[in-house]
């Protein structure tokens, strides 16, 4: 019997970081190790449309992607990598529209048909606004840069997906599997009414635009679960193509997605655990035939830790090889069709998920501002919910609440243990941006954005004058600042409820009474400012950091990411706040926490705590100790409770020093 097997899905890696040259030369050696497709990952300036000189970027620069601050930059990042022939995935939203089209130029200055480019935009606003944060403009404006990216490509790029609707930030902010199904499928539903309302795609080619759209997921370790979960987007889908849009061919229905297994859920603590917790999340995504993901990316082992090296990630990318050449996953069938226990999982997601879709649809669909809010609220109960579970052991974790005592890793050992952004690649980045500012043709340039300030104010579809832009030397900075000028600016609603709650958990009584103690002793409530200095988003932390203050009786300051250590240094002195918390995942804590405490001293503030969480690496900790930072906590200080404690004992011991 001659058995035919299936071809494996696409091998990528997440990958980006310091410079153009650095990441081309690691997509090059990860391709040379069998690396199927490319998966880039930009750093924040590039994702929220600044240059790399701007006051924002500051201490950004290179830390979790590579910067692309115009067309002379994504020439190098793919030197040598034949764009016809590659596989690429960008995670980019707001500024999807101008990366696309740096690719495109890019690629037809290799000689490469438009019509050849395969690969993914990431493209999904809305989920930015809930959980990732690196959105730019308006839900509006911003749905009608995705439908511009849409028409383009159904009209230019037939093998490109310009839309990537990601629930795996979502699962990422403490969504449940519910969860992320239907507000994942209520963004789709968002983008493909607007693109069928506008008119801009012909209703003959509809169902192609459904049938380019793609999904990037999550997976969790409660890897039946995930797997039941996977089955119902599958079916789902099929369901609001036949009966919402009126799909039919089989080849459009096809739900397509990609994946990355959860990075929430690797540990500082223990770390080498993580190793089995990714191999069994990858099984979620691939041991389902009929729901089987077309891409798999596997984060590294250590990036609880910090940035992975090489090596890591090529660890991650042999487990994918191994399940895929060495067993016989890809020999049969589904192993699971036919199971009543699967079946009766998936129809309980199915039904509850449904349940949920229907409401969103009901308050206004996933683009409404109302629902950003509600969806939002949510994730932030969710996440609150999920982190209680781990306090109190409800929810197990191997090295981090059970099965504590551990020996040394040596994988772990040692200042070589993860990769770090050399300090000088944002002076260096920006000198060479400087450089192709004045050697482009400045009057080209001009006049290459002024066409795309007239398209975007007339309605027009922005992707040809940005194309035109990206060949006139334009720059991620200037594209993002002519289109800021249209459309203005946005704030996401951060989904906090910063009042305290009338339950208690456990634990929450004894911090309550001596907050109620030190309000009387000073004659006023003390008060808590949650900051996020920079461009990263990942608010998460920050968010539950400030619902617990909230509940032990501080009076909390939470004001939202992206703040300039100027303005947060004003809020301090404005509201006159006792302790200053900041909350920094990008690996940009050293600049932005020493420019703070730089400018409170400045200020005449030095003697108001700051404490910092993140993910940081111990070489850091002593840095940052002697820049003056009071406490420090990591992914392995999941005690909340205890973060309060010590809090409100910095305050204590500031009144106790100004009583004496």
């Amino acid at each position: 019997m001659t058995i035919t097997r299936d071809k494996p899905w696409l091998f990528r890696t997440y990958a980006g970081h310091s410079t153009a040259s650095e990441s081309n030369k690691l997509f090059r050696t990860n391709l040379s190790k069998g690396q199927t497709g490319l998966s880039v990952a930009f750093d924040l300036p590039t994702q929220t449309g600044y240059d790399s000189d701007h006051v924002l970027a500051r201490g950004e620069v290179g830390k979790v992607g590579v910067p692309i601050s115009h067309l002379g930059d994504m020439r190098t990042l793919f030197e040598a990598i034949p764009l016809a022939q590659m596989n690429t995935s960008m995670t980019i939203n707001a500024t999807a529209a101008w990366l696309l089209a740096l690719y495109v130029a890019a690629a037809e200055e290799q000689g490469a048909p438009r019509a050849s480019l395969s690969g993914t935009t990431q493209n999904d606003i809305i989920k930015e606004y809930l959980s990732r944060g690196t959105y730019v403009f308006p839900p509006g404006p911003s749905l009608r840069l995705i439908g511009d990216t849409i028409a383009f490509s159904t009209r230019e790029l037939p093998k490109w997906n310009p839309v990537n609707v990601c629930s795996y930030h979502l699962q990422e902010a403490g969504a449940t599997p519910v969860q992320e199904l239907s507000y994942a499928l209520a963004t789709a539903i968002a983008v493909l009414d607007g693109v069928r309302a506008s008119g801009a795609v012909a209703q003959k080619d509809f169902p192609e635009v459904f049938g380019r759209i793609s999904f990037f997921v999550n997976a969790g370790i409660r890897f039946i679960t995930e797997l039941c979960k996977m089955r119902a987007f599958t079916e789902l889908w099929d369901e609001i193509g036949r009966e919402r849009y009126g799909i039919a061919e089989e080849k459009h229905l096809r739900f397509r997605y990609g994946v990355q297994v959860n990075s929430l859920g690797l540990t500082e603590q223990q770390p080498e655990n993580n190793v089995t917790r990714i191999l069994l999340e990858m099984l979620a995504v691939v041991l389902s035939k009929n729901a089987r993901a077309r891409a798999v990316q596997l984060p590294a082992w250590n990036e609880a830790l910090g940035l992975p090296r090489p090596w890591d990630q090529q660890w991650s990318l042999r487990m994918q090889q191994i399940v895929a050449y060495e067993t016989d996953l890809l020999d049969y069938g589904d192993i699971f069709d036919g199971s009543t226990e699967i079946t009766r999982k998936v129809e309980a997601l199915k039904e509850e998920a449904r349940a949920e879709l229907a409401h969103v649809l009901a308050m206004g669909g996933g683009a409404s501002e109302a629902v950003i809010a509600y969806m939002k609220q949510r994730l932030v109960e969710s996440n609150t919910a999920r982190i209680n579970a781990i306090e109190t052991g409800e929810t197990r974790i191997v090295g981090v609440n059970i099965f504590t005592t551990s020996e040394t890793s040596p994988l772990s050992a040692g200042a070589d243990a993860i990769m770090t952004v050399r300090d000088d690649v944002e002076y260096e980045q920006i000198e060479r941006l400087k450089a192709w500012r004045a050697a482009r043709g400045g009057k080209a340039a001009a006049a290459a954005l002024a066409e795309l300030s007239r398209a975007a104010r007339e309605g027009r579809n922005i992707m040809e004058p940005s194309i035109a832009c990206a060949r006139a030397g334009v720059t991620t900075g200037e594209w993002g600042g002519a289109l800021r000028a249209v459309f203005g600016e946005y704030r996401a609603p951060t989904g906090v409820a910063l009042a305290m709650r009338a339950e208690g958990g456990e634990g929450l009584a004894g911090l309550r009474a001596r907050v109620k103690r030190l309000s009387e002793r000073m004659g006023e409530t003390p008060r808590l400012i949650v900051g996020k200095p920079g461009l990263d988003g990942h608010s998460n932390g920050a968010e539950q950091i400030a619902v617990r203050a909230a509940d032990t009786g501080l009076e909390v300051i939470y004001e939202g990411i992206r703040m300039t250590p100027e303005q947060l240094v004003k809020t301090v002195q404005e509201r006159d706040a006792h302790i200053l918390g900041l909350s920094i995942l990008s690996g940009s804590h050293v600049p932005l926490i020493r420019e703070v405490i730089q400018r409170l001293r400045a200020a005449g503030l030095g003697h108001v705590p700051v404490v910092a969480g993140g993910i940081i690496p111990e070489g850091d900790v002593n840095v940052l100790k002697q820049l003056g930072v009071a406490a420090l906590y990591t992914p392995k200080d999941f005690d909340m409770n205890r973060i309060m404690g010590d809090l409100i004992g910095l305050i204590e011991k500031k009144a106790d020093e100004k009583a004496a």
